[in-house]
């Protein structure tokens, strides 16, 4: 009896032991957004920054925190994108179809920054890292904050002398188009590119050729059921959606009376590496049977995928499973695509604006979602925490406790969104996603994603071994996708 209550002791002690480690790294790991690195996030030199936006007693993941990816290892997406694909494809795309406006004598100063930014990323793997440029004294306070986030940010690798390449991925092509932002001088009144979206033409060639693949699907859409059955479908298509992606696939005039989404939507279910569409649906049937809820869509693109993303926020009300839903969206232009509350207001209008013979269910969508900008059911909200790189465990403040308190329901789009869900570390791709996400994301949320970076989580084993005998560029094509429900660390 004796040596049992030893052993029961020893045994007590030993868990607790192991807790107390695993306490302690998740601790260290909020001190950086990268565990391998040091940083003065929690310095007495921050105290006026960053602790005012981060709630120090936040939850984290459940495991230990992997390994940020960096840029350093050639043959992956993260190398090739920094060491050449923002350079060569983006930015000379950006330059291409902004090079009127560029070259006159009005951008002259616009195009000099622009143009050494390319320089700096002609040679990542030796250019350093570099604090942005100091603000102007009557910079506003939103300006300061996201100054002040965004030197925290970076602080670990500028001190440690990193390049483009060996700091975190993450940082880093987020970095570039902030950087962008302040080439063009985007809140600098005396700039030629103050408020200037370098994307929008893009964006806009996206919007115009996306009806003929949008009508198809919102035909559909009024008809679906208010049951579980009729939001796993829209989810489905809100996920696919996300294949539509312009940093990937450039909208053009070839694109625009071709219905490409419907051959994608017929392979969908033999794409999917993971599935909680059942877990969702019953879920949302809880959220109609109180008479609705707050439903947050963390948008990604502007385009086709954003029409996706209405059209389920559409079905999110008709079928009586929100009240009202908020669209999260960036607070300046980035990623090309990405989209601000501009581009869902001019894509509503452009919608309610079509020709009514050619689109006829489009064009009635577009009046359907004007209705619902108009009355309050739908929302918008601009955030600077949707163009950095914080992880989605460092969300800040007022957002975080915003979205605790109001939000019954979180569709998070994209795959940059979902990097930042994972912060864009390492994990096994069978961890579970109830242990990384579900353990600390501030309310009920559902990750709609397509693959497109060489990280995942909460994917079936079997899954995961089809997916590689399949396709060798699984990971990032866009081919395949995950729908994973957890419902939050306040479950």
């Amino acid at each position: 009896q004796f040596i049992k209550l030893r052993m029961v002791k020893y045994l007590l002690f030993f868990t607790c032991l192991i807790q107390v480690l695993r306490e302690t790294d998740a601790w260290a790991a909020t001190k950086s957004p990268f565990s391998l690195k040091k940083s003065t996030l929690f310095a007495a030199g921050a105290a006026a920054t960053m602790s005012n936006y981060l709630d120090p007693t936040r939850p984290l993941p459940k495991l230990p925190l992997p390994e940020p990816i960096c840029s350093t290892t050639p043959n992956t997406w993260a190398y090739d994108t920094m060491s050449r694909r923002v350079n060569e494809e983006i930015l000379q795309r950006t330059f291409e179809e902004n090079q009127n406006e560029f070259e006159s004598a009005k951008f002259q100063k616009v195009l000099k920054r622009f143009q050494a930014l390319r320089q700096k990323l002609k040679s990542a793997g030796e250019t350093k890292l570099t604090y942005l440029d100091d603000l102007p004294e009557d910079s506003s306070q939103e300006r300061v904050r996201e100054y002040n986030e965004w030197k925290e940010l970076l602080k670990p690798f500028v001190e440690a002398g990193d390049t483009w390449l060996s700091a975190p991925w993450l940082i880093t092509e987020f970095y570039v188009y902030r950087l962008l932002m302040q080439a063009l001088g985007y809140w600098d009144k005396d700039s030629a590119g103050y408020q200037y979206d370098p994307f929008a033409k893009q964006k806009r060639a996206g919007l115009t050729s996306s009806a003929a693949s949008a009508e198809p699907m919102l035909t559909r859409i009024p008809s679906l059921p208010p049951t579980k059955e009729g939001i796993e479908l829209a989810a489905a298509f809100a996920l696919w959606g996300n294949k539509m992606d312009l940093s990937l696939w450039p909208a053009d005039a070839a694109n625009q009376n071709i219905d490409v989404f419907t051959e994608i939507l017929e392979k969908a279910a033999e794409n999917l590496l993971h599935d909680d569409s059942d877990a969702l649906g019953d879920y949302c049937d809880k959220l109609r049977s109180k008479g609705g809820g707050n439903v947050d869509i963390v948008v990604d693109n502007a385009g086709f995928e954003l029409v996706t993303d209405l059209a389920l926020g559409q079905h999110l009300v008709e079928s009586g499973i929100a009240k009202c839903v908020t669209f999260q969206l960036k607070s300046h232009p980035t990623f090309v695509s990405d989209a601000l509350e501009k581009d869902l207001v001019e894509t509503v209008a452009y919608y309610a604006s079509l020709d009514a013979d050619a689109y006829p269910n489009a064009k009635k969508a577009g009046q359907v979602w004007k209705e619902f900008l108009a009355d309050g059911r739908w929302k918008c909200n601009e955030d600077n925490f949707w163009v950095q790189p914080f992880a989605m465990w460092d969300m800040t403040e007022p957002l975080r406790t915003d979205m605790k308190e109001r939000c019954d329901l979180a569709f998070i789009k994209g795959d940059a969104n979902y990097r930042r869900l994972l912060g864009d570390r390492m994990w096994e791709f069978t961890t579970p996603f109830s242990d990384v996400v579900g353990a600390y994301f501030p309310c009920p949320v559902c990750a709609l994603r397509t693959l497109k970076a060489e990280l995942g989580c909460g994917m079936d084993a079997e899954q995961v071994e089809r997916a590689k005998s399949l396709d060798d560029q699984w990971l990032v094509n866009g081919r395949f996708g995950v729908v994973q429900f957890d419902k939050g660390a306040d479950k």
